[in-house]
């Protein structure tokens, strides 16, 4: 479906509010490894646990669509091995879970750029995304050599080429047809971004998307994640007043 927009109806989105979209920055692998005197890869080993046990509950919280933030462009800086051991996590992910997933009703989405990836990377995404295209029960999107600058970065470069084409002009452009350019067009906002670790900071994530969403920052090492922690985020956003930038009726009154 068609990406929302940050103006979008207030009305509306507390419609939306049945099925949430939740993205989480799972943040702490390492220090949860350090801690425990630990290699970093054994700390993104049990954050994979995490992930599976963090998508298992979202489901019976009312989220319709989770995003989580797997590899981002920026990660490609980190030594070699590690990032041999990220790249080995995801298709140990798709390996062991890939069918539950698809008989559970569960489409999965990898959102980012595909250029840079070796091919057996390329494969096992082409791969669950195909398997779990026509699933509509729950969305699972994994921000994978993602960064929101990118994003947003190839999204001007493809209008500009259809502009170039001729098949769009300069003055087309709108924040909504903007939108259709972004890996993530097909998915509303996120209502919800938690960061984990206690980190209190975007780092690049869902730049364009975030402009509307709560933000919740959980002092809860990934590793440590689950629903009881997914769930507290939940509770604390369920409290927060969302008003799209408007103000209500009666705090108009008494102002006036």
């Amino acid at each position: 479906m068609p990406a929302t927009t940050g103006l979008q109806n207030v009305s509306d989105r507390e419609a939306s509010d049945q099925r949430l979209h939740v993205a989480i920055i799972m943040d702490g692998n390492g220090r949860w490894a350090k801690q425990r005197g630990m290699p970093r890869v054994l700390g993104h080993r049990a954050g994979v646990n995490a992930l599976k046990r963090t998508v298992e509950g979202a489901q019976s919280q009312n989220v319709g669509v989770l995003t989580v933030f797997g590899f981002s462009t920026e990660n490609w800086r980190r030594p070699a091995h590690e990032v041999s051991e990220l790249m080995s996590l995801l298709k140990a992910y798709v390996e062991s879970d890939l069918e539950r997933l698809a008989k559970a009703g569960v489409r999965v989405r990898i959102i980012g750029r595909r250029t840079g990836l070796s091919a057996d990377i390329a494969e096992v995404i082409e791969r669950a995304e195909r398997r779990t295209e026509g699933n509509t029960q729950f969305t699972l999107q994994v921000a994978f050599n993602y960064g929101g600058q990118a994003d947003i970065a190839d999204a001007a470069r493809a209008f500009a080429e259809k502009v170039e084409r001729g098949e769009a002009k300069a003055a087309d452009l709108t924040e909504e047809t903007f939108e259709r350019f972004l890996s993530t067009a097909s998915a509303p906002h996120p209502d919800l971004i938690v960061r984990t670790s206690g980190e209190r900071r975007i780092s690049n994530f869902l730049l364009w998307e975030c402009a509307y969403a709560e933000l919740v920052f959980q002092d809860v090492l990934w590793p440590d994640y689950g629903p009881e922690a997914l769930a507290a985020a939940i509770a604390e956003y369920r409290r927060r007043d969302r008003r799209y930038g408007g103000v209500a009726a009666d705090d108009v009154a008494v102002a006036g």
